[in-house]
């Protein structure tokens, strides 16, 4: 069977063969999937996507969606994954590594960019996520999801941007979303989870940082997720990945935790060992990926027995 696009909507090739790697390396060649990596020993079932959604009015690219879906799930729960780089550029798309095996596990999968710095403040891109987590939340159940049983994952900026509106519930209930709809929070690599210690501590980062956030101790402070956890929120319980040796997100991910931990919310950090910040997110979804097993074990836990 090929890949056909119809409208926004692409099919994939069911692949329950130990040659799904070359049928799928085939329709990468001839144009009809991105190039992303396959691994010979999944077991790929045929999920579709529907691509480009739009979340905000008027319709853009920037505040805009996938959903990769299948008749076969009915209330699943749902990831949004939140991409990064670095708050001023990113895509939602090359995903389907990751959607396949979230998908074999029983989830519906969503990927979902957001309007970029200098055009928009970092309150407004917030701002961007939460209406894309009120669309998910008031359309998922037509792709065979859970409304109430969502994860918001997210790497780099995807992870403060993912950290922030699980922590600072005013952007939710902006959307009308509360924020007890989220089941768990999963962040890869951040390192701005506590602004004004990092811009303190930083050299390299003072004046991006600076830019991006506003220069003053108050955006500072308001932007930084850790800065925000307190009791009776609702918030979810959090995986926080850091890339071992990479200092700067280790402390800024401990330091993050504890805040957590002191007001009794569910958090676990992990030292991604022999990772690097970019191959940390781009093998998630892999077979045998260490973060991959990590990730899904927690969302059996936070989620309860499925």
């Amino acid at each position: 069977m090929e890949n056909r696009r119809i409208g926004d909507v692409v099919t994939s090739v069911p692949c329950k063969t130990t040659n799904c790697a070359a049928k799928l390396a085939a329709l990468v060649t001839v144009g009809l999937l991105p190039s992303v990596a396959w691994s010979q020993n999944s077991s790929i079932s045929k999920f579709d996507v529907v691509r480009d959604v739009g979340y905000a009015e008027p319709k853009n690219a920037r505040q805009s969606l996938d959903v990769y879906f299948s008749a076969s799930l009915q209330n699943a729960p749902t990831i949004i994954w939140i991409h990064g780089g670095g708050w001023r550029r990113g895509d939602k798309g090359g995903m389907e590594t990751k959607a396949a095996t979230f998908f074999e596990q029983g989830y519906v999968f969503v990927s979902t960019t957001y309007r970029f710095f200098p055009e928009v403040s970092i309150k407004e891109m917030t701002g961007d996520v939460a209406k894309s987590i009120r669309w998910v939340r008031d359309n998922i159940r037509r792709y065979g999801g859970d409304p109430q049983r969502l994860i918001v994952m997210g790497h780099s900026a995807g992870a403060h941007l993912a950290a922030l509106v699980c922590t600072d519930d005013r952007y939710l209930r902006a959307e009308g979303v509360p924020l007890a709809c989220v089941k768990g929070c999963v962040t890869l690599d951040g390192g701005a989870y506590d602004i004004p210690h990092r811009v303190q501590a930083g050299v390299n980062v003072r004046e991006v940082y600076k830019e991006v956030f506003g220069g003053r101790e108050e955006t500072y402070r308001d932007y930084s997720p850790a800065l925000h956890v307190a009791e009776g929120k609702s918030i979810p319980p959090f995986l926080i990945f850091y890339v071992a040796g990479r200092e700067e997100t280790k402390t800024q991910s401990l330091r993050f935790a504890e805040q957590l931990k002191a007001v009794e919310v569910e958090a676990e950090v992990v030292a991604a060992q022999n990772k690097t910040h970019a191959t940390l997110e781009s093998e998630l979804g892999l077979d045998g990926d260490k973060p991959t097993a990590a990730v899904l074990e927690f969302l059996k836990t936070s989620l309860g027995s499925k």
